[in-house]
């Protein structure tokens, strides 16, 4: 990316983005649209994006996905619990979304995140309803990253509907009252 970025003239992307980086093996594309932000060469990361990160773009470096059964292995085997996160986003077929559904929870997937910032009020109906048929708990999250970032403030989201096991229960074990 930051290759890409020196030959149309925004120098120092890869050191700019490090500022924004927890740990310098999970640099990402949010890092690099912050960097770009900061320095003021796009006024938001929509703008970052649109212009520099998506394909056919200066910056723009393919995804390496992978595959759904690592990825859920992976996650269960460091204590984690696997949701499919934001699935209406995916703009899948019906087909393809029952695959999906199927193949992640035949792969040991325990959640869907229902109530999500991206999501349509029917969109909360329609996966609260595939969280029951497939036997899955239900997230919610606003996918907020920052105030400047996100679409959807914390906090205000509706609650997930009360006939869902909320994916939380199944870590409630992990809690352990204050002495």
């Amino acid at each position: 990316m930051a290759a890409q970025l020196a030959q149309v003239g925004i120098h120092g992307a890869y050191e700019g983005a490090l500022q924004f980086v927890g740990n310098p093996e999970l640099i990402s594309r949010t890092h690099f649209a912050r960097f770009l932000v900061e320095t003021r060469v796009c006024r938001d990361t929509a703008e970052v994006f649109r212009k520099y990160l998506t394909e056919g773009k200066p910056g723009y470096v393919p995804h390496h996905w992978a595959s759904l059964g690592d990825a859920v292995r992976w996650i269960t085997e460091a204590g984690g619990v696997a949701v499919i996160a934001h699935p209406a986003r995916y703009r899948l077929s019906a087909n393809e979304e029952y695959a999906l559904f199927s193949e992640f929870k035949a792969h040991g997937g325990q959640g869907v995140e229902v109530v999500t910032g991206s999501h349509s009020a029917a969109e909360y109906v329609t996966y609260g309803a595939m969280a029951q048929e497939f036997g899955l708990t239900a997230s919610r999250g606003s996918d907020f990253h920052s105030p400047n970032e996100s679409h959807t403030d914390l906090g205000t989201l509706p609650l997930l509907p009360g006939t869902l096991k909320p994916v939380w229960e199944l870590l409630a074990e992990r809690v352990r009252p204050a002495a």
